[in-house]
């Protein structure tokens, strides 16, 4: 008698849990694209490059190395591009492991472009294969992008920034 006892305040505790419906988890909505900034505030640009960059993140597991150049109207352009300039060579000449994401983005594109070109132009052949570049800007700022990073064999992809 108390092993059907036991069974049936068993039955009682599980039954009201097991005929619960369990709760949908709410779907995830995709939002829209930011369209890029009109005027050069730092603010407004870092958050439509971080939302381009992450649309762009397919595959890659690791946090992208985004390089970005404020306006050319800000106080020390010059100052901050050659920075740029010299950090991103030194982050080419250690190397770019496979899996890894390199963003370039600016509200002046062709000095990005500048950038880009010049530090990939001392890059090995071949020695950056797996490695993504992301380069959000002009479309007229495209090709000598690509011509400079091709040759290393990274994967190039152009976002037109608009």
């Amino acid at each position: 008698m108390t092993i059907t006892t036991r069974l049936l305040l068993i039955a009682c505790l599980v039954l009201p849990f097991a005929a619960c419906k369990k709760e949908e988890a709410p779907q995830k909505v995709e939002q829209a694209p930011l369209t890029k900034p009109a005027g050069e505030e730092i603010d407004a640009w870092q958050a439509y490059v971080t939302d381009v960059v992450k649309r762009n993140m397919a595959g890659l597991n690791t946090s992208p190395y985004i390089y970005f150049l404020t306006g050319e109207s800000s106080a020390d352009f010059q100052g901050e591009y050659d920075r740029m300039l010299e950090k991103v060579e030194t982050d080419l000449t250690r190397g770019i492991v496979e899996g890894n994401m390199l963003a370039f983005a600016s509200p002046a594109s062709a000095k990005m472009a500048d950038i880009a070109s010049t530090a990939f132009s001392s890059v090995d052949p071949g020695s950056m294969n797996g490695v993504r570049v992301l380069f959000i800007g002009d479309a007229a700022d495209s090709a000598r992008v690509e011509a400079a990073v091709k040759p290393t064999g990274a994967t190039y992809t152009f976002v037109e920034a608009k």
